[in-house]
């Protein structure tokens, strides 16, 4: 009898499995009206480099689920495929091109695109055998690309069918901006970390009197477009100045002080400068009380012509010079440090700037109502339960996206 290794070799038992299980086509779904369908697409991974534990992990239970229910008897489907992810994989062609010194500008439109299919030829085989050594039971022979042919087609046709109900719209609203892939990202792909700032605090001059207000900001490049200042309709500070206009330092522009309940009275000065092109609770604050929106950055993020003798310079070396110019009128009153959460592209690492942009938004009101209604009849259930709590706090605030 042959001895059994003292230690498992996964080289000498699961390729030779899988290749068995291929050949023998036991994951090919062959449709079948007599038996109910279970079906999983598999969240597709992103063609950005190779595989890691979370989806070592995410597979797995995928896996357990899909052999489960096929020897339960159901006629069972799981859909493999990847993902192009343009923007990030992109950012890691371009990366890559960088260590050769070559540039896009060098390739071309037509050069580019080339060079990024043979990166997902590379990457993407990569990671479908990299499945495959998991043990994975799709089926392969439906294999798909989310830039294939049949699915950009269906992605059209969803988008018009969701405009022609009213669910698709175009409006301009505050969004993360990355200055360097020059493109909007979800709240989901900003990274914050907490980093040293600073407070600064300047003072605004009211209109008609001596008086100033003081304002505390932690990015004072920003006060360019700014369109008014907002105290707490109950701050007894400043309910006398309800009503009435300050000198916006540097711009020499007049801009009223409204009373909003956003502001926290306790909170650094109780003032706050309102600048809805670049703040997404200013933004708010804006449309309730019919604020101009005034944008003074260009995609790059430097400042462009509304930010006046500052436009052309980077945002951070602008936000230097007027920290320096408002000095020098006797406008400072002093800089505190100040540690906070910065957002950065969770692609590139660089510092989002809120900004407002026109995009194409989805109303989600509409949608999520019924997903929570789902889940509060006991249609779909949640295990262990508790994350349905989760769900509904998101799902009751999600905005429009």
């Amino acid at each position: 009898m042959k001895e059994i290794a003292k230690t498992y070799d996964p080289k000498q038992v699961e390729e030779r499995l899988y290749n068995k299980w291929m050949e023998k086509d036991y994951f090919h779904a062959v449709i079948d009206h007599n038996r109910e369908p279970f079906t999983i697409v598999i969240p597709p991974p992103n063609i950005t480099g190779q595989l890691h534990m979370g989806h070592a992990l995410d597979n797995t239970m995928q896996d357990i689920l899909i052999r489960m229910k096929r020897m339960q008897g159901y006629c069972t489907l799981w859909l493999p495929g990847t993902d192009h992810a343009s923007i990030a994989t992109e950012a890691k062609i371009v990366e890559k091109m960088a260590q050769e010194g070559i540039t896009k500008a060098d390739l071309g439109r037509e050069g580019f695109l080339k060079r990024a299919w043979e990166w997902k030829e590379q990457y993407g085989g990569r990671i479908v055998e990299q499945l495959k050594k998991l043990g994975s039971s799709c089926d392969w022979k439906r294999e798909r690309f989310t830039m294939d042919e049949g699915l950009s087609r269906a992605v059209l046709e969803v988008f018009v069918r969701l405009y022609e109900k009213g669910l698709i719209y175009r409006g301009e609203r505050i969004i993360n901006w990355c200055p360097a892939c020059r493109t909007s990202i979800s709240d989901a792909e900003v990274n914050y970390e907490e980093k040293e700032g600073h407070f600064w605090h300047i003072k605004y001059p009211v209109v008609g009197s001596d008086e100033y207000i003081e304002v505390a900001t932690t990015r004072p490049e920003t006060m360019l477009g700014d369109t008014a200042v907002a105290v707490h309709p109950d701050d007894e500070r400043y309910k006398h100045l309800i009503g009435k206009k300050v000198l916006l330092p540097l711009m020499n522009r007049e801009i009223p002080i409204i009373a909003d309940t956003y502001v926290e009275k306790d909170f650094g000065t109780g003032v706050v400068k309102i600048t809805p092109a670049h703040d997404p609770n200013d933004f708010e604050v804006g449309l309730r009380h019919n604020l101009e929106v005034i944008n003074v950055m260009n995609e790059d993020a430097t400042i462009n012509e509304n930010g006046g003798k500052y436009a052309g310079l980077d945002r951070f070396e602008a936000r230097r010079q007027v920290v320096e110019d408002l000095k020098a009128l006797g406008l400072l009153v002093q800089v505190k440090p100040h540690n906070h959460n910065v957002g950065a592209c969770y692609r590139c690492d660089t510092i989002i700037e809120p900004r407002v942009s026109w995009q194409w938004f989805v109303k989600m009101k509409p949608l999520a109502e019924p997903a929570i209604e789902a889940v509060k009849n006991g249609t779909i259930k949640f295990v262990p339960e508790r994350f349905s709590k989760i769900y509904f706090n998101w799902m009751e605030n999600i905005q429009d996206w």
